[in-house]
């Protein structure tokens, strides 16, 4: 009796989870000159707040990046 290989084509679909148990969507911000990052929140408003505070201390600092954690899924496609 020879081996025999069995090759299956799947075609994958990803898309972002908006399942009822899906993780949550969140929200943080970084500081471009010094890394340091805000809490991570499901409320956008709370890392924007935290920039004024960061900015405050910190005068120099003018440049943030808004850091967006969205949860996706993928699977086979009938």
């Amino acid at each position: 009796m020879n081996p025999r290989a069995v090759v299956c084509h799947k075609e994958w679909t990803l898309q972002p989870d908006r399942e009822p148990d899906a993780a949550p969507i969140t929200y943080a911000m970084q500081c471009g000159v010094c890394d340091e990052s805000s809490p991570t929140c499901t409320d956008f408003a709370e890392p924007q707040g935290w920039v004024f505070e960061h900015g405050s201390r910190n005068p120099s600092h003018h440049t943030y990046r808004e850091i967006i954690t969205r949860p996706w899924r993928a699977w086979w496609r009938p």
